[in-house]
């Protein structure tokens, strides 16, 4: 069994393209080809078909991949390990985060921790919900933390903190004076929301339709971050419903301001995500203790 064969039919059944493959591996085609077939004769199964042109994994190739990928992924972090040693240098661990915790709750938290563990090393992937999951799943990252619903049973999910999302209106705005609207009255402003695919979107949407609101509205704006909802009330644009641990900040300086809505209350979930796998790294444990630790309160 050589271990390029496997890394090299990962890439394929990645990519479908064996020209591809070999261009960016710096081999010839043929070369590729043999190591497949290679594979083939070890497993004595067919794991690539060709029709019309087209290459298109088999059955036996498809069950096979993700054991061959944590094959690769072990021995190069088998690899990396042994390097560390040899070199008395810590592993990097590489961190996935949805966008809300990425920017606004994990600089803190690493900070704080690279402080007190100098050799601690890490890399730091920002992005959606999905994006990062999909990079847990394909081992580009060792742990992930989101937020929002996540449903994979194949995977390790632990709630480390709880996350409200809050109303704020502009300085200015007519509701300023009051300490509290009902949901009813959000039909009457344009309300900031994120892409149809935020996690935080789809919750808000949800409380809106329960209160018979969203049929309501007639003017809103998509935008494609946090931090632009909240740069769009601070301009007036509109009022917003964002994730309380983002907004802590303008808050305080009095940007913004939080106005509670009567009898209504706004959460979701913020979760550890990880691969089960018998080999962690050490800096996984070292994370997350630090992380749960910390002790997040972002609600009343």
């Amino acid at each position: 069994m050589n271990i390029e064969n496997l890394k090299l039919f990962c890439q394929v059944v990645e990519h479908g393209n064996i020209s591809q493959v070999a261009r960016t591996s710096y081999i010839t085609q043929p070369a590729v080809t043999s190591k497949i077939r290679q594979l083939e004769t070890y497993y004595g199964v067919a794991l690539f078909d060709r029709q019309s042109g087209v290459l298109r994994v088999t059955e036996a190739g498809a069950i096979l991949y993700p054991y061959a990928k944590e094959i690769v992924e072990y021995f190069n972090r088998s690899q990396d390990v042994m390097a560390n040693i040899a070199s008395e240098k810590e592993e990097i661990l590489h961190i996935g985060a949805s966008l809300t915790i990425g920017e606004y709750l994990l600089p803190k938290v690493l900070g704080k921790l690279q402080k007190k563990n100098k050799a601690f090393q890490f890399s730091l992937t920002i992005g959606s919900t999905p994006t990062i999951l999909s990079k847990l799943e394909n081992l580009e990252i060792d742990i992930a933390l989101v937020e929002g619903i996540v449903v994979r049973k194949d995977f390790q999910i632990e709630r480390f903190a709880k996350d409200e999302l809050i109303l704020i209106i502009p300085q200015n705005h007519q509701w300023k004076d009051r300490k509290e609207i009902s949901i009813e009255a959000l039909a009457e402003e344009r309300i900031l929301l994120r892409e149809k695919d935020a996690g935080a979107r789809k919750i808000i949407e949800s409380v809106l339709a329960e209160n018979q609101v969203l049929e309501r509205i007639s003017s809103s704006i998509e935008l494609g971050s946090t931090q632009a909802i909240i740069s769009a009330v601070e301009a007036g644009l509109g009022i917003g419903i964002v994730p309380k641990l983002s907004v802590t900040h303008v808050l305080e300086l009095g940007i913004v301001h939080h106005l509670p809505i009567r009898n209504t209350s706004i959460s979701r979930d913020l979760w550890i995500v990880q691969r089960p796998t018998r080999f962690p790294k050490n800096s996984i444990g070292l994370f997350v203790q630090f992380l749960k630790k910390e002790n997040f309160k972002f609600t009343e």
